[in-house]
């Protein structure tokens, strides 16, 4: 019998699939940041399959992770049997046999010990490509409402992780009795924010310390819906708080005049986008207005911010709606769904500005309800479903 040593363990290796937008990709990126951390240089080996030309792509190659693309095949949900017939979802579901043998070729082929999959169309030949080569499948969930193709999944996962609690009624029971709570993952430079910095990045000269400050954002492009509510709030808003009011870039020039006229113009800052200084604004803001996004929300309740969401009704299967309610009705957020005029808005922004006591009572229970060290929960389920724990 043999007394030598052990010789150093292989990297783990990682397939990641999930994409199409943000809320796909960022999570699965916070993930793969932590993993590389926990599992220092040369501790983990990555292999990013998505979409040719999709955001996810781009993410890979900005992190220097390896990226390779399958044929995708979107659907197109309707309540209608006609509709969901179409054309389009005809050719698109044609592709999916395609993007299944491609898949299962890289798979087979780079013998990954553990695949995670974050959602978006791409993740389910990919996930059904590493159930049929026998490796363990990692499904992750961001939104309340398990989408198209994490319920697809969910029933060949090694593991399920959701980002809340109500979540876990909506699986099968074979696959609740493992499913696991793991909260969404935050961007860890989010959570880094410095009020100090916030006022001075900005270059923002009427700031006046002495009161509260909201923060308005519609996402990167802004939201017609959030920017003429708010325009219509102003005159009222400026007189108890500061206003940073990030509109889009295409916005910017119908919303200018929004200051003139106003009693104190300078606590209305308009911004048409923001980059690294936005996690000092977050740290900055007393109450958000928001949409409802996942991601938003994870990020708003790891941080304790009192908001009012405001969900964009386009949304896959209503989730964003499904997201507000969440939080509201643990009193963590207000949501607003339907039409938002600025009497509505003001309405329910007021309180949180006028009762300090209500307001850090809302921030107290979005902490609570945040899950700050929620990359680190699901890097655990990770090594768990690979057996390196």
């Amino acid at each position: 019998m043999s007394n030598a040593a052990p010789g150093p363990r292989q990297p783990l290796r990682l397939i990641v699939t999930g994409g199409g937008t943000g809320g796909h990709v960022f999570p699965a990126l916070t993930t793969v940041r932590t993993l590389q951390r926990r599992l220092g240089a040369g501790g983990v080996e990555v292999l990013w399959v998505g979409a040719e030309r999709g955001l996810e792509e781009r993410v890979a190659g900005e992190e220097g992770i390896e990226f390779r693309s399958v044929a995708t095949g979107k659907i197109r949900r309707s309540s209608s049997l006609w509709r969901m017939a179409s054309a389009e979802n005809v050719r698109d579901m044609g592709r999916v046999p395609l993007g299944v043998a491609q898949a299962r070729s890289l798979v087979g082929g780079w013998a990954p010990d553990v695949v995670l999959a974050t959602g978006g169309y791409v993740a389910v030949p990919v996930g059904l490509a590493a159930w049929m080569c026998r490796r363990p499948l990692v499904v992750h969930e961001q939104t309340v409402r398990l989408g198209l193709a994490n319920r697809t999944l969910a029933r060949v996962a090694a593991r399920v992780a959701v980002s809340s609690a109500p979540s876990l009624e909506l699986l099968p029971g074979a696959v609740r009795a493992t499913a696991v709570v793991t909260g969404n993952p935050v961007r860890a430079e989010v959570l880094s924010g410095q009020v100090s910095r916030a006022v001075a990045s900005l270059g923002w000269k009427g700031h006046d310390p002495a009161l509260p400050t909201v923060y308005v954002t519609g996402g990167a492009q802004g939201s017609v819906q959030i920017n003429t509510a708010v325009a219509g709030a102003l005159p009222w808003l400026v007189e108890q708080a500061n206003v940073i009011h990030q509109c889009g870039p295409v916005n910017v020039e119908s919303l200018s005049g929004s200051a003139a006229g106003l009693a104190v113009p300078g606590r209305y800052y308009l911004t048409g986008f923001l980059r690294g200084e936005v996690a000092d604004v977050l740290a900055l803001a007393d109450v958000v207005v928001s949409r409802s996004g996942a991601g938003t929300i994870a990020e708003l309740t790891a941080l304790g911010k009192a908001a009012v969401l405001i969900p964009l009704a386009s949304s896959a299967g209503n989730e964003q709606a499904h997201n507000a309610r969440y939080p509201q009705d643990a009193g963590a957020a207000v949501a607003l769904e339907g039409v938002v005029s600025p009497e509505r808005l003001w309405k329910a922004v007021e309180p949180l500005l006028t009762d300090r006591a209500a307001r850090t009572a809302m921030a107290q229970r979005a902490r609570a309800f945040g899950r700050p060290d929620a990359a680190e929960r699901l890097a655990d389920v990770i090594l768990d479903a690979a057996g390196w724990r």
